[in-house]
């Protein structure tokens, strides 16, 4: 018997719809259902191993926790992570495509669609539900030729669409009735259902909204969902999600610059989630503050980012910050830039070239074409403890200072350390997703241990976002539109 499906596409970006699908995902398997997540397409930057091997988007991997399926490929089939403005790496089934400019994409993009349903078959042969999620939104006529993300794909797998729409950033009523208006018919025919998001509030004020919707669209009600404070606890997808609200003004200050390309930055989230660190978060125009320690996070254009880092000056401030005897830690792509230099001769990333890095630590990179997608598992070299985390990368990292490695495995030592100890860098993402790891790394500069376990508070936030959902949504007709196969 083949699978249901159903497909949640949205009125735009960032309407909530990963959240809400990780959320059902473990609302039904609660239920007993063998539940699966797809994205047929991303555009992310923040991205996971998955237990098949290569990549996927980090949203999915979320995703797939939360239906308790171990990560694969074919959750997320074609990846794009941008590398400029203009052009992108691309990822497909998990491995590197190629690289393409965005007007190359859009006309070649078609050509994926047959991976993109080889994929979605792989999934429903083992499941009894997959929980489809959109990209943008497919108001986005201009896009809709060789579409695989929206309509497109919704079309060639044959199944039936829900559209989310974002009460908060108001215009909601007319994001959902103008979308059914510009859509042709048969891509508007082939929605059946619409859910109000993240809504403050009494809900009940927008009672005559849910009608005058409805009236005008004549597809169903399926609920008004309460804004859910609690998503901030969960692996953001977008780095706006982690930016949001003010840093702490105490405790151990750890300051981020935030580079264009920034990659994996979920590493963040458990420091963010510890009582005794102000995570601040350096937007470009801003100065690197006086902090306790400096985090270069992950690049997806380690070049270009290092470039833009010294425009903004804070190459200077970096270096004035160890003269104070401050630390520095770098990871993956910031692992990179404190080398000695960074070479790309074959123009991996772009120019071939190379660039001189800022010199903290006494070893140099050379990229290379062939990308490393690996969990990792291992001890802290000073400590012992346990760690865990995963490599995507690209390029070789040696020198004196990898002599002494942050990080140690039966294979041998990974990253490096300066003699004093406080730089280091590590191509591991998730290190600090280790309990007793982070709370021995943040008693280095003078934090309290906390009782925060990372893990846990992930797996307790899906399963009270999913008692969210089945509070709030119409789960039974949600479960009747997916079991029509077209």
């Amino acid at each position: 018997m083949t699978a249901a499906a159903i497909m949640f596409q949205g009125t735009g970006s960032n309407v909530g719809k990963s959240t809400l699908v990780a959320g059902l995902a473990r609302l039904l398997v609660r239920r007993g259902l063998r539940v699966a997540p797809f994205k047929p397409q991303n555009m992310s930057n923040n991205a996971a191993v998955a237990a098949d091997g290569g990549e996927i988007g980090r949203a999915q991997a979320l995703q797939a926790r939360a239906a308790r399926l171990a990560p694969s490929v074919h959750m997320n089939p074609v990846l794009l992570k941008p590398e400029s403005e203009t052009g992108a790496q691309i990822i497909v089934q998990g491995q590197r495509f190629g690289t393409m400019r965005a007007r190359e994409y859009g006309a070649r993009k078609a050509e994926l669609l047959p991976k993109v349903l080889e994929s979605f078959a792989i999934l429903r042969r083992d499941t009894d539900i997959v929980l489809v999620e959109g990209a943008g939104s497919p108001a986005e006529i201009n896009l809709r030729a060789g579409d695989i993300a929206n309509m497109g794909f919704a079309e060639a797998a044959n199944i039936p669409v829900v559209l989310v729409g974002d009460i908060d950033r108001g215009g909601v009523i007319a994001s959902l009735v103008g979308t059914r208006t510009i859509l042709p018919r048969s891509d508007r025919d082939r929605i059946e259902g619409f859910i109000i998001n993240k809504m403050r509030g009494d809900l009940r004020l927008f009672d005559e909204g849910v009608t005058a919707i409805r009236g005008a669209t004549g597809w169903a009600a399926l609920g008004v969902v309460p804004w859910f404070a609690e998503a901030s606890r969960l692996p953001p997808e977008d780095i706006l999600d982690l930016a949001g609200g003010a840093p702490r003004s105490d405790g151990v200050r750890i300051a981020v610059p935030l580079l264009p390309r920034i990659a994996n930055f979920d590493d963040l989230d458990p420091l963010k989630q510890e009582p005794g660190v102000a995570l601040v978060l350096v937007r470009p125009g801003d100065a690197i503050p006086v902090c306790d320690l400096v985090l270069l996070p992950g690049s997806k254009s380690t070049m270009a980012d290092l470039m833009f880092l010294r425009q903004q000056g804070w190459d200077i401030d970096i270096l004035a910050h160890r003269r104070r005897g401050g630390s520095i830690v770098g990871l993956c792509g910031g692992y990179q830039m404190l080398g000695q230099t960074i070479a790309d001769p074959d123009g991996v990333e772009g120019l071939a070239g190379s660039v001189a890095g800022l010199g903290l630590l006494d070893v140099e990179t050379i990229l290379t074409g062939d990308k490393r997608t690996a969990p990792f598992a291992g001890t802290e070299a000073g400590c012992g403890l346990a760690v865990a985390g995963y490599e995507i990368h690209l390029g070789r990292t040696e020198g004196p200072d990898r002599e002494r490695p942050w990080l140690t495995t039966e294979a041998g030592g990974e990253g490096a350390m300066s003699a004093d100890g406080r730089v280091r860098g590590s191509y591991v993402h998730g290190l600090f997703g280790s309990d007793p790891f982070r709370r021995d790394f943040l008693a280095r500069f003078g934090v309290e241990p906390s009782d925060v376990s990372y893990e846990s508070n992930v797996e307790e936030t899906l399963d009270r976002l999913a008692d969210h959902l089945e509070a709030h949504l119409d789960i039974e007709a949600i479960l009747r539109i997916a079991a029509r196969v077209r």
